[in-house]
């Protein structure tokens, strides 16, 4: 099977991985911009779908994973915050809330015109955060390539008094359980014979 996953991402490269499919990882070219009035659901499933889409169509026989993901807190979206100042604000406000997480994954063939995308929600309650906790988590991991400020997979987990969702891959940015489901309607799932 041809696989290609979409991305760029090694965090998302190392879930796949878990699969145990041969794949190969190409740089989407997307426009991320976020459309007027467009929810967060709406906007991660276009998102992952327009990336899986953007290597398809030069790959027509290949499989193509498409996968974006964005929190929400109190119904406002949070991206990657880029830096030690700006992941410090994010964890300051998460601090003793809840906050959702969407995971957009798409599948693509475009030779059979083959079409699959999924929204996965989930649900973080962050500890109440002191000031120095939070810096010196940032300073242990330095997540600031991650929608949250967070790595889940590992010190992560500390911040955190409650988890709640169906995937929990979802949270590190490509819901496994999701993808196998999209990938066995294709007959081309993991444990296919």
């Amino acid at each position: 099977m041809n696989l290609i996953l979409a991305s760029t991402s090694p965090y998302r490269a190392e879930l796949l991985q878990r699969l145990q499919i041969p794949f190969r990882s190409e740089p989407p070219n997307t426009d991320e911009t976020e459309l007027p009035g467009e929810n967060a659901s709406d906007m991660v499933a276009r998102l992952a779908l327009a990336k899986a889409r953007s290597i398809s169509a030069e790959n027509p026989d290949a499989y193509v994973i498409g996968s974006d993901q964005t929190a929400t807190l109190n119904g406002k979206k949070m991206g990657k915050p880029g830096s030690h100042e700006a992941a410090t604000a994010q964890l300051q406000a998460c601090s003793g809330q809840k906050v959702q997480f969407l995971t957009g994954v798409a599948l693509v063939r475009e030779s059979t015109g083959s079409m699959q995308v999924h929204v996965e929600p989930f649900t973080v309650t962050f500890r109440m955060l002191s000031n120095s906790t939070i810096d010196n988590y940032l300073h242990a991991e330095k997540p600031y390539d991650c929608a949250g400020s967070f790595k889940c997979e590992g010190l992560g987990i500390a911040l955190f008094s409650k988890i709640n969702g169906d995937d929990p891959t979802s949270l590190q940015g490509l819901p496994l359980i999701s993808l196998v489901t999209m990938l066995n309607r294709e007959n081309t799932g993991p444990l296919t014979l």
